[in-house]
């Protein structure tokens, strides 16, 4: 069997030859291989969240003094500074009331709070922002243990469901989105390769073709968060994912068959 023969059924979204399969597949396949690929990706978020970013935050909230609050855009410290919070493999908080650097993380990320502003440093530099004025006659922003441990312990798993939720769900509407951009391009690809495919055949294998890319970046993510790649792989795959997807949109289509060459006349027969 040739490598460029049509696969017979459409169940893996991996391979060139398997997402060429969904051209030929109902859409009820399609979206259930999709829903799928989904939840594998919410979970991967799900898990980097769960392991790699909250449990530095639980640390920041344990260290926070009792009192302590943001209030006319200032941040009132009633503790000694500079000091570090917390620190993670990815993320590092500490509080440094002058911005005077003298606590540097080797976390990717560190959020440096200081007295008017909050520091964000990365391999990007740095980048402050400003805390925001009073937003309501009376309000503040807590920046203690016994107002933000309640808060964050009630906040952290709705964070956690949301954003799993928020990433099946957006993944799905951008693949729907963009099937309908690249069908027609993907439709054109086959017509003038001589390829037997319908206009939604040709939004079908769209479809499968954006899998790929979300299934690298889902594992890069959890391979990010266990230490076996740094944020610059992390970020490259990122990229790389995208560009995927369009390598899989002009591959798969030749694995479709050509279409039925159209009967030969003979010249020399007599008119019927």
């Amino acid at each position: 069997m040739s490598a460029f023969t049509e696969p017979a059924c459409a169940w893996e979204p991996i391979t060139p030859r398997g997402v060429a399969a969904f051209a030929r597949a109902s859409f009820g396949r399609l979206f259930f291989v999709q829903a799928l690929v989904a939840v594998l990706a919410a979970a991967a978020v799900f898990w980097f969240l769960d392991n790699g970013i909250f449990p530095t935050v639980d640390d920041a909230v344990d260290a926070l003094p009792a009192q302590g609050q943001i209030l006319h855009g200032r941040l009132e410290w009633h503790d000694e500074s500079p000091v570090l919070l917390a620190e993670g493999d990815l993320l590092a908080f500490s509080v440094d009331l002058d911005h005077a650097g003298d606590i540097r993380s080797p976390a990717d990320f560190q959020f440096e709070f200081g007295t008017n502003s909050v520091v964000i440093l990365s391999l990007f530099g740095p980048a402050e922002l400003f805390y925001p004025p009073d937003y309501a006659p009376g309000t503040y922003i807590p920046a203690n243990k016994t107002d933000l441990k309640p808060l964050w312990e009630a906040w952290r798993p709705d964070i956690l469901v949301l954003a799993s939720i928020g990433t099946f769900l957006g993944l799905l509407l951008t693949w729907f989105v963009l099937a309908t951009v690249y069908c027609l391009p993907v439709w054109i690809i086959c017509f003038f390769g001589d390829r037997d495919v319908s206009l939604f055949g040709a939004w079908r294998l769209a479809g499968a073709a954006l899998m790929p890319g979300a299934l690298l970046l889902s594992t890069t993510l959890v391979l990010y968060e266990l230490g076996v790649c740094d944020l610059v792989q992390l970020l490259y795959i990122f990229g790389l994912h995208l560009i995927l997807g369009w390598i899989y949109l002009f591959v798969a289509p030749l694995f479709l068959r050509r279409g039925a060459p159209a009967p030969k006349k003979n010249p020399f027969a007599p008119a019927a």
